[in-house]
């Protein structure tokens, strides 16, 4: 199932992109996860890149969170690197591409 969410692609000097199509009721923190795990060939159960050590797994579930009074939250984009590679976070998925 999710082999079909995910799609690489050549990147920088031919070093592949991860783009990963997050379902709507998955938190963007296992997207994520999900994704950085495939970009550094590891198992996400025992991957040894941890999220929080980048950014606060919460913290980023609640900027794609509903607001208090359950309306939707004005469409955003979070970014930040982990190790040698950028993360870009929307609403609708998560893409790894290394740093050019």
């Amino acid at each position: 199932m999710t082999e079909r969410r995910i799609r690489e692609s050549s990147g920088c000097e031919f070093k592949r992109c991860i783009q990963y199509d997050r379902d709507t009721d998955e938190p963007p923190s296992i997207a994520t996860a999900t994704a950085l795990a495939r970009y550094f060939d590891d198992d996400i159960g025992s991957t040894s890149t941890r999220l929080y050590d980048y950014i606060d797994p919460d913290a980023l579930d609640s900027l794609f969170a509903d607001t208090h009074r359950g309306t939707s939250r004005a469409e955003g984009t979070v970014e930040f690197s982990v190790e040698d590679a950028t993360v870009t976070v929307t609403p609708e998925r998560v893409e790894v591409s290394p740093d050019c």
